[in-house]
C-alpha cells in the first residue's frame, strides 16, 4: 500500500518536471490518468485510515475488558470521570472577561483560608462550644 502511495508520488512529481521542461503541456489522456491516479492515491489513504481507526477501536475495547476484569477481580468501582467545565482563556490578556467585586472577594478568602487557617478556626469553635456546655451545666447561686 504504501510502496503504491510512494509510487505514484514518484509519477506525479516526474510528470510535473516534464510540464516544466516545456514538454508542450499535458494532453487530455495525461490530464485524465493523473486525476485517476489522484483519486487511487487519496482513497488508499482514506482506506488505510479507516483500517488504523478501526485497529486502535478494537484495541481500546480489548484493553478495557481487561481493566474491567481486574476491577471486578478486586471489587473496584469505576471512576465517573466529570468532564471538567475548560474555561478558555483569550489569546490577549487585555481582552478577558473582568471579575465581580464579589468574585475578587472570594478569591481573596480563598487565599487567606490556607489549612492552618481553617484548622485555627475549627478549634476555635470547639473551644467556643465546649465554653458556653461547661457554663450552661455550671450555674453560680
Amino acid at each position: 500500500m504504501a510502496a503504491f502511495v510512494a509510487k505514484q508520488v514518484v509519477g506525479n512529481k516526474l510528470n510535473a518536471v516534464k510540464g516544466a521542461v516545456g514538454d508542450g503541456g499535458e494532453s487530455a489522456e495525461d490530464k485524465e490518468k493523473n486525476a485517476e491516479a489522484e483519486r487511487e492515491r487519496l482513497e488508499a489513504i482514506r482506506e488505510a485510515e479507516e483500517r488504523r481507526k478501526e485497529k486502535h477501536r478494537k484495541m481500546e475495547e480489548e484493553r478495557e475488558k481487561m481493566r474491567q476484569e481486574i476491577r471486578d477481580k478486586y471489587n473496584i468501582k469505576k471512576k465517573e470521570e466529570l468532564p471538567e467545565p475548560v474555561q478558555e482563556e483569550p489569546a490577549n490578556p487585555l481582552m478577558r472577561k473582568k471579575k465581580t467585586p464579589e468574585e475578587l472577594a472570594k478569591e481573596a478568602e480563598m487565599e487567606e483560608e490556607d489549612e492552618f487557617t481553617k484548622l485555627k478556626n475549627t478549634i476555635e469553635t470547639q473551644v467556643n462550644e465546649l465554653k458556653s456546655q461547661i457554663e450552661s451545666k455550671c450555674s453560680l447561686q
